[in-house]
């Protein structure tokens, strides 16, 4: 079953940022779904999840070429590893 064959997410995100050459992170990344329909634009992805399994479907379903620029971090969202202002996007989608 594919999810979003419009790619209503992508134009819906697109449409709210400029993720050209930006810092985003994501705020409950689980599996990547929506990473991989900006990523490719930013020049750094962070995504975090508390669930181990889920990052390790995200991990393993990175595009070859986005490898280098897409980064996930296994954290809740109670304790934000990173200092303020190392991102320029924060994106928080399905998470609640």
């Amino acid at each position: 079953m594919q999810k979003d064959p419009e790619g209503f997410e992508r134009k819906s995100l697109h449409k709210f940022a400029d993720f050209a050459n930006q810092r985003v992170l994501e705020v409950g990344c689980g599996e990547g779904r929506l990473t991989w329909k900006y990523a490719a634009d930013s020049s750094l992805t962070v995504g975090f999840d508390p669930d181990h399994d889920s990052l390790r479907v995200a991990r393993a379903d990175a595009p070859y070429d986005m490898q280098k620029n897409v980064h996930f971090a296994e954290a809740s969202a109670r304790q934000i590893p990173f200092v303020n202002e190392t991102f320029d996007i924060a994106i928080l989608a399905w998470s609640l």
